[in-house]
């Protein structure tokens, strides 16, 4: 396994928001995790990436335990997150987010992966001298993933790549997921419309009150009778 989590558990204060959930992804997964708001999906997101302290559990990336690296050494090691919000540099450019994506690189193949991402994000390369925060939402989602992926991640966490996009910019950006997962990148998918993270991911996990509730392969959940009540809309 790439990623292993057993037990991972996180409190705000007296509040268990993440009440000690196993995680499993295998390197060329595309793993959903899906929930109601308020789950603890975009918390274990960030406890994995080191942003939020673990208060019980123990995890391993890449055969390494999670608690022997600090957040910067994580995405060294590879595992990186495009966090909810995008999280763009607004007042630096789309070349200048780009570049620092690949901060933690020193090898000779930058320029290459930026051209790499202007292909993958045509809209991006026609605006790179153009300041991030200018940019539309959809614009920045893609910015936010190309600048990601200049970090050459092991695993991709994507914390919620639709929201508040029109639905056409949401069928571009899941298209470029679908083509990042088939070029070998690991993505963990927390995504709140569930039928669309359903379709494009291999496996799922479904997430309820801090709890992992149903896992299993995406094709069964997606008919599940409780999934289809809760989520679906049927």
């Amino acid at each position: 396994m790439l990623l292993e989590a057993r037990q991972l558990a996180v409190a705000y204060g007296g509040i268990r928001a993440v009440q000690g959930i196993d995680l499993d992804i295998a390197s060329g997964e595309l793993v959903a995790l899906i929930g109601a708001n308020g789950a603890g999906k975009t918390t274990t997101l960030k406890a994995l990436a080191g942003i939020l302290p673990w208060s019980g559990g123990s995890g391993s990336f890449a055969g390494i335990a999670l608690s022997a690296l600090p957040p910067h050494q994580r995405v060294r090691n590879g595992l990186v997150l495009v966090p909810e919000g995008r999280g763009v540099f607004a007042r630096l450019s789309i070349a200048e987010n780009l570049d620092m994506g690949a901060y933690i690189r020193n090898d000779g193949e930058v320029a290459h992966d930026i051209e790499r991402m202007y292909a993958l994000f045509p809209r991006l390369k026609d605006r790179r001298t153009q300041l991030a925060g200018t940019l539309s939402g959809g614009e920045q989602q893609m910015l936010a993933m190309a600048r990601a992926l200049m970090a050459r991640p092991k695993l991709l966490m994507l914390d919620e790549p639709s929201m508040g996009l029109a639905p056409l910019v949401v069928e571009l950006i899941f298209e470029t997921i679908r083509r990042v997962s088939g070029e070998g990148v690991t993505i963990l998918l927390v995504e709140q419309n569930a039928r669309l993270a359903l379709t494009v991911s291999q496996r799922a996990y479904v997430m309820e009150s801090g709890q992992i509730t149903l896992a299993g392969p995406s094709s069964e959940l997606i008919n599940d009778a409780k999934v289809k009540a809760a989520y679906l809309g049927e």
